[in-house]
């Protein structure tokens, strides 16, 4: 994978919030596999001990159970801290028009808690995740950075509010911010269970526990399906970005769209299963069709997606199968 060539300082310290998360803890591996120190910062809201517990006794890994709401909390995490990779925030559509109050807590006060923290202690970059849900009722394919629509959800709103944050943080106070508008990322360690989980673990668990699972809508949905280590690649190459490209957001995607049901069709043609779907009603919030055009990202970050979808949803087969 070509981000395990990229090299930091010796001494570099990584922060990552929302490090026991599915992105989170991914992030940690990857960079410990690295020879690097990684601080992790989570409250296990969403997060699981789980997804850390195998780097628990690596004398490089700290592991803090504290919430991005709590400033002080986050001026303590950050002390030290050369990269901080903010993962922690709730996703979710549906679920934030069920809770709206808890998503602007969460994702733009704890946000704005760590870029203040990050600003304070010196931080090198501040990286974080921001969505392609930003792009709201936009139906211009690809979607490419400058070309938002009006936003659907209270998830889509807080990502944009960080994003504007960033880009002041940035003009105001000099601090190097990246938003990484992630695009449907799957891959190991994402959680298939509850009624928020994302489509691809979800599916994979009701088919290999031999049920049906439902697609909401006509399953002629588009995504661009990210394999989780092209979002590792693309906050280390962040971490690595000239000091010009900061203050911006960039999608982080692998530039290909594929239909839900085609997707569905894939999982049962690799699993051996023949099951037709169950169609529900389409969910509130969600954009209909969404693929990203990287090349902002190639140019300015120097990120190159290693994988596609067929070659990341071969990986994720086989982790579900022997995970679950």
């Amino acid at each position: 994978m070509a981000f395990r060539q990229l090299q930091f300082p010796e001494d570099s310290v990584f922060l990552v919030t929302g490090g026991a998360g599915f992105i989170g803890s991914n992030l940690c591996e990857a960079i410990l596999e690295m020879g690097y120190t990684v601080r992790c910062l989570d409250n296990l809201s969403t997060g699981h001990i789980e997804n850390i517990e195998p780097f628990m006794d690596n004398p490089l890994f700290t592991f803090l159970k504290e919430d991005i709401r709590d400033l002080e909390a986050c001026m303590k995490a950050c002390d030290g801290v050369s990269y901080v990779l903010n993962e922690a925030a709730w996703g979710s559509v549906p679920r934030s028009i069920e809770m709206p109050l808890l998503y602007e807590e969460i994702n733009i006060r704890g946000t704005l808690n760590m870029m203040e923290a990050a600003r304070q202690k010196g931080v090198k970059k501040f990286v974080y995740a921001s969505s392609s849900s930003v792009y709201g009722d936009s139906t211009v394919l690809p979607k490419k950075e400058g070309g938002e629509g009006k936003l659907l959800s209270p998830y889509a709103l807080t990502k944009r509010t960080d994003e504007e944050y960033g880009h002041l943080y940035k003009t105001l106070y000099g601090l190097d911010t990246y938003g990484l508008r992630y695009f449907n990322v799957f891959g190991r360690r994402q959680d298939p269970n509850g009624a928020y989980a994302a489509v691809i673990p979800k599916f994979l668990k009701l088919l290999l526990a031999g049920e049906t699972p439902t697609i909401n809508g006509d399953g002629m949905q588009s995504r661009d399906f990210t394999y989780v280590d092209n979002v590792i690649e693309g906050n280390l190459r962040a971490c690595l970005a000239p000091s010009e490209a900061a203050g911006e957001a960039y999608n982080i995607g692998a530039g290909g769209r594929e239909y839900l049901i085609d997707v569905y069709r894939h999982l049962c043609e690799a699993l051996g299963i023949e099951r037709e779907p169950v169609y529900g009603p389409p969910r509130a919030g969600d954009i209909r069709d969404s693929n990203a055009d990287i090349s902002k990202a190639r140019e300015k970050l120097g990120y190159d997606p290693s994988y596609d979808f067929r070659a990341g949803i071969t990986e994720a087969i086989a982790w579900y199968r022997a995970n679950l």
